[in-house]
């Protein structure tokens, strides 16, 4: 089975799925024992909220990476499960999770994502974001206690998939004008959960 857990479940923490993919995105992830011919395709991947359905909210999850479960994306071909999660308080270190600051209209800073092998052809893959503000712990310096009170205010957002997916760097500004306002008079952040991989 294939196993999420948050490390600090006995403090409440749970699981939150940014995203899924079954299928096969390479020819060097999942490879061991399997003939050339159950690799070759590398373009069946597909998302699935699946793994979102059963285990976001849970402590731990536990689910089977099958065909029976998922569907068959691409017949003949060894196929793996890829999940991007985290804790609801601490990120996942298999993931790039990066957070940043509402910015005021004073401070100019963007939002950067980058592969640090570029060169060799990788890309930026968003498996998830959010902008809005999960806990009173995140981005809160200078701010009083009245801009951090509703932590249920974030929402999902797919514009930072569709700015910089397929690039090896991208920048977006974390503002009110590029993603709503889910939360008026609340500090918000965004939070993207990204990979790196081979084009």
């Amino acid at each position: 089975a294939f196993s999420l857990a948050c490390f600090n479940a006995d403090q409440g923490q749970v699981i939150v799925v940014y995203g899924a993919d079954y299928g096969r995105r390479d020819r060097t992830t999942c490879i061991n024992g399997r003939p050339d011919s159950q690799l070759q395709n590398v373009s069946c991947s597909k998302p699935t909220n699946i793994v979102a359905t059963r285990c976001n909210g849970k402590n731990t999850c536990d689910i089977r990476a099958l065909n029976s479960v998922f569907g068959d994306p691409c017949p003949d071909i060894y196929k793996y499960l890829e999940v991007a999660y985290r804790s609801r308080q601490s990120p996942q270190l298999s993931l790039n999770n990066k957070t940043v600051n509402e910015l005021s209209q004073t401070v100019i800073r963007a939002f950067s994502l980058s592969c640090f092998n570029a060169d060799q052809g990788q890309v930026i893959v968003v498996y998830g974001a959010d902008y809005g503000r999960r806990d009173r712990t995140t981005c809160i310096n200078g701010r009083p206690d009245s801009q951090l009170q509703n932590v249920s205010c974030s929402k999902p957002t797919n514009i930072v998939a569709t700015r910089c997916n397929g690039k090896n760097t991208c920048d977006i500004r974390a503002l009110n004008s590029v993603f709503g306002d889910p939360c008026p008079d609340i500090y918000k952040y965004l939070e993207v959960a990204y990979r790196c991989k081979c084009e």
